[in-house]
């Protein structure tokens, strides 16, 4: 392959670069994907995901033309709301504290619908996530959270049906193709040098588009930029995401850009591996936290787990437990809400007690002071607004008054054995940090000027995410910003035969 001539190279092998590889050859460029991983890992973190997508949309016919699947006795049994162009735009004002990037903000809301619909030319099915984005009550499934539609399959589903969408496209796939540098001049960027198989060769293109990721599974640039701790964290998704893409374009004068000590980072198994495993990754999750309290080493609570559903918290909780002492924490939940636990919980991979008492709980939750721990309890069921009903469907304002760590919604006594505890670490996802990149997703330089050639796309975008995301964002930016920058790319290249 070595000199080998191609309109665009494709640095990565997820969802957003499996996207802008399909989309440089609607423009009919000749397009190269190269995934670091070998094929049995390839995807980077789009494969540990559970493939859902947030987007637009009015209604349930809105959802039935994605998921043209769904039964009519499916349809009858569920509630699927809206989720208008408003509410995305304020979803992100609010949980990126106004600082997500206007423009680019606006180019995920307003594209996102027709992401998914474009997925779904490129054979990709979508099925509604009934249990996890809606709980089933009194017979009706009412959804929540903004987020309705996944892949089938999840994120392995997603990966595996892209690849069979790019080779049917022409696409031209290398593995084990491990991107070291950017071939660069003052003309631009023209190709990259990358090892293939263990040969380090240069392979030549019109345009680059850069898709591999951020800097999470990168211990030292964690600790360099996230900050104090984080080389403790444990990694949610691919070993391959470490910078290399950032760390190429930086060093040719690329704009750093966003919230570079900022990642996204949630509860996660206290004993996982340190890095994804295709096999146990969704056991390790532990996202059912709004129905539980959540305690330190201390025995004291420090969140408010119920502040607002699952979708708009999980991501930046995990911040919160690494700056506990010892760097974990105890989910505690009571037979009142077990059954609303997700599937995750009852994998062989938990650490996990039970006990038919509260005091014989804290007995075998290692590592928590248990006197400190039985007073959070008693306090906490003394300030249970018992009034208001229990409904995991809605901001139902259960809260708990009074107390030094509000709780907004879904509290409950723990008072109904058996009771169960989960320990719980700082599992990390993705990082915010990543390059300035115009609206049609071509790199920006230091000095304010574009980089010829040069595009990017999913978690190398940076400024949309500050300091938490609406959950389910991330692929559907890797779609929208993957598209664009893929055509982007082509059509440079057909500009460049042109001139």
């Amino acid at each position: 392959m070595d000199n080998q001539q191609y309109d665009v190279i494709v640095v990565g092998g997820g969802n957003a670069a499996l996207c802008s590889a399909l989309s440089a050859r609607e423009e009919g460029a000749n397009v190269l994907l190269l995934e670091r991983a070998r094929e049995a890992e390839r995807g980077g973190n789009s494969t540990f995901t559970e493939g859902l997508m947030r987007c637009v949309y009015n209604g349930a016919d809105d959802i039935r033309a994605l998921a043209p699947d769904l039964t009519d006795q499916e349809m009858a049994a569920s509630d699927f709301g809206s989720y208008t162009e408003e509410q995305f735009f304020d979803d992100m004002a609010r949980i990126t504290q106004n600082r997500t990037d206007p423009d680019l903000c606006e180019i995920l809301v307003r594209r996102s619908n027709a992401a998914l619909h474009w997925l779904r030319k490129q054979g990709i099915r979508f099925e509604p996530q009934f249990g996890r984005q809606a709980f089933n009550i009194d017979g009706r499934f009412k959804f929540w959270g903004g987020a309705t539609l996944a892949a089938w399959g999840g994120g392995p589903g997603l990966v595996d049906g892209l690849y069979q969408a790019a080779a049917k496209a022409g696409v031209h796939v290398r593995y084990d193709a491990w991107v070291q540098d950017l071939v660069h001049s003052d003309a631009g960027v023209s190709g990259v040098v990358v090892r293939l198989k263990g040969t380090t060769q240069t392979v030549r293109a019109g345009a680059v588009v850069l898709a591999c990721g951020g800097f999470e599974a990168n211990t030292e640039w964690r600790s360099r930029y996230l900050g104090k701790g984080w080389d403790l964290a444990k990694v949610r998704g691919t070993k391959y995401n470490t910078g290399d893409g950032l760390a190429m374009a930086l060093a040719i004068g690329a704009q750093p850009h966003g919230h570079w000590s900022g990642c996204h980072a949630v509860g996660w198994e206290r004993y996982a591996a340190d890095f994804g495993d295709y096999a146990l990754t969704n056991d390790y999750e532990r996202d059912s936290y709004p129905f539980s309290i959540i305690v330190n080493a201390d025995g004291k609570r420090f969140l408010d787990e119920g502040a607002d559903f699952r979708n708009y918290t999980y991501a930046k909780y995990g911040r919160i437990i690494l700056d506990q002492p010892g760097q974990f924490a105890w989910q505690i939940y009571d037979s009142k809400v077990v059954h609303l636990l997700r599937p995750e919980y009852r994998t062989r991979h938990v650490t996990k007690v039970t006990a038919n008492t509260l005091e014989e709980l804290a007995d075998r939750m290692e590592d928590v002071n248990k006197e400190q721990l039985l007073r959070t309890i008693r306090e906490f069921n003394a300030a249970v607004k018992t009034g208001a009903p229990f409904n995991p469907n809605i901001k139902d304002g259960r809260g708990a008054a009074g107390l030094e760590v509000p709780r907004s919604n879904w509290a409950n006594r723990l008072d109904t054995p058996p009771f169960e505890a989960y320990a719980i670490t700082c599992g990390v996802t993705f990082t915010f940090g990543g390059l300035k990149i115009t609206n049609d997703a071509q790199v920006v330089d230091t000095n304010h000027e574009l980089i010829p050639g040069l595009f990017a796309a999913g978690e190398m975008v940076g400024g949309l995410f500050y300091f938490n995301y609406p959950g389910a964002s991330g692929l559907t930016s890797g779609t929208v910003f993957g598209r664009i920058a893929g055509r982007s790319a082509g059509r440079c290249v057909k500009e460049k035969r042109a001139a």
